[in-house]
């Protein structure tokens, strides 16, 4: 019988010897916290360890040559007069290079703000006069509109291209003419304050569709990372590979980042696209055995057959980002019965995952750790709720907690309640043993006349239709009834469920109120975010000049 891991305090031990020996060595009680001398000092621990692996083009890098490189980088930033406290951004796939400048920030105290490269000119003007970068790395394709967005704007930032810099000043060329000759061993991280230090910018929108970047520091970061691997005993090396799956951008992409090389495990990323195809491509190849993954993503991948994506090299599969059906942790777990695969609840403001999954009962996210205070609030009367089984807004407090949004006083005064409490906007309610179920992002809430509609609820009902592989809810504006909720459905191949069908179920198990007043929309493919999110802003917007049954 296969044995399921519990939580412990295995991980804590593993960094707390780490971070003493930094201690030790500067004197200084508040590097316990910081995560550029982590990393520094890790990269020296286990030089021919393979810190990471483009499975785009099949190159890898190892521990020794990122110390290099990555010293290099950070005496060159400082030699252009970056120091702490100043912004990078970064606009690039997941190629070997990307990591370097992203660790050389952390050894400096400068923050790092991964930028999507599909941004418009006008996207990346808004972004920009935000993070106020110092320097931007970037493809040379991306190199014209990043010079077209920062014409204006004065913030006298220089770019560098990872590829090529014909007009521009290239990534090689940089290092080369920027950084010294002196030994790697003189070569000294700089000293302030992790809680005050902030190590990376993370663009969130949440709903609102408004551009935000959450501060998170140092310390925010040292304190939520190991938690992700409570479940593990056995470090360094908790586990072989993890599968990278997000662009940098995204949070699950940055923890990774972050933690492998402090962890001493393989990270598998790709400078291609990542779908389907190549994900598989991917576990094939290397076999990876972590990865956290959308919904979306997971479901697309169950669709190839046992031989084409065997997923028996993974430990461990966390699937987040949207609401996760409970039939497709059951699906992956039939094709992998010694895999643990569980539903996680995480935000880029938490720093990290928000429960521990530990044996939750089916839907739950987990029980509470140990960083963080819980609340459920009622959302009109803002009073606690204390009984079990009872819906609310859950309200998180901790030191691992987001330091605010980036230049942006008014959002985080209007996320945190009174004493930091920080408002996820999220309903929630607990069991009698204290494991939490997440309801439904408030915010995406529909109102049919006086009712509530969850789209979480109807997706759950329509997704067990046969002929259905996928479904979105959304709702189109009524001046008399408020949203009519809309199905959008992606039909499963080999099926030919019409709009009646997906109607006639709802109706069977659902209130009048909750019925599908807006019609069905049917779908290709529905459209996505870059980090496989269903994108229902442009979903919407789709919806409202379509056709619909």
């Amino acid at each position: 019988m296969h044995r399921l891991n519990r939580v412990n305090d295995a991980v804590h031990m593993f960094m707390g010897d780490l971070t003493s020996r930094l201690v030790a060595e500067s004197g200084r009680a508040e590097d316990r916290f910081h995560l550029g001398k982590m990393i520094l000092q890790s990269l020296k621990d286990a030089p021919d360890h393979v810190m990471q692996i483009d499975g785009g083009t099949g190159e890898m890098e190892t521990n020794a040559s990122a110390l290099k490189r990555t010293v290099q980088c950070a005496t060159a930033m400082k030699n252009v007069g970056l120091g702490c406290g100043d912004v990078i951004a970064l606009m690039a796939p997941n190629h070997l290079d990307l990591a370097i400048p992203f660790y050389a920030a952390f050894y400096l105290g400068v923050a790092v703000a991964a930028v999507d490269r599909a941004l418009s000119v006008k996207e990346l003007q808004d972004t920009f006069r935000v993070i106020k970068p110092k320097l931007i790395f970037c493809q040379s394709e991306k190199a014209p509109d990043i010079q077209l967005a920062l014409n204006q704007l004065d913030l006298g930032a220089e770019i560098v291209t990872f590829d090529k810099g014909e007009f521009l000043c290239s990534f090689p060329k940089f290092l080369e003419k920027y950084s010294d000759d002196k030994p790697i061993e003189e070569f000294r991280a700089a000293d302030f304050d992790p809680d005050t230090t902030i190590a990376t910018l993370i663009p969130t929108s949440g709903t609102t569709g408004i551009p935000k970047s959450a501060a998170i520091s140092h310390k925010n970061f040292s304190i939520s990372c190991p938690y992700l691997w409570s479940r593990y005993t056995k470090f360094p090396t908790p586990t072989r590979m993890a599968l990278i799956g997000s662009p940098l951008q995204w949070l699950t992409a940055i923890l990774h980042y972050i933690i492998s090389p402090i962890m001493k495990y393989t990270r598998l990323q790709t400078s291609g696209v990542f779908n389907p195809e190549h994900a598989v491509y991917l576990i094939r190849k290397y076999k990876p055995t972590y990865m956290v993954l959308s919904p979306i993503i997971s479901s697309s991948l169950l669709k190839f057959g046992d031989e084409e994506c065997d997923f028996t090299s993974f430990e461990l599969i966390l699937l987040g980002g949207s609401a996760v059906p409970p039939d497709l942790i059951d699906e992956i777990k039939k094709r992998s019965p010694h895999t643990e695969v569980f539903n996680v609840f995480g935000m880029t403001e938490l720093t990290t995952v928000g429960f521990h999954t530990e044996d939750p009962p089916p839907g739950s996210c987990g029980k509470p750790i140990g960083c963080f205070q819980y609340r459920i609030v009622n959302a009109e009367t803002q009073q606690d709720v204390t009984e079990p089984n009872v819906r609310g807004e859950l309200w998180v407090k901790g030191p691992a907690i987001f330091k605010g949004y980036y230049n942006n006083p008014k959002a985080t005064l209007e996320t945190f309640a009174e004493d930091g409490w920080f408002k996820t906007g999220d309903m929630f309610y607990r069991d009698e043993h204290w494991n939490f179920f997440f309801v439904e992002r408030i915010k995406l809430l529909l109102k049919y006349k006086s009712h509530q509609i969850s789209p979480v609820e109807l997706e759950t009902v329509i997704r067990g239709h046969p002929g259905v592989q996928e479904v979105a809810v959304t709702g189109i504006p009524d001046p008399e009834l408020g949203d009519l909720p809309v199905a959008c459905v992606v039909r499963r191949p080999g099926h030919d469920v019409a709009a009646q069908d997906i109607k006639d179920l709802v109706k069977e198990s659902l209130s009048e109120s909750k019925q599908l007043h807006g019609g069905v929309v049917f779908f290709e493919d529905l459209p996505m975010t870059a980090s496989a999110k269903i994108n229902r802003k442009k979903l919407k917007e789709m919806i409202v000049k379509m056709e619909r049954e």
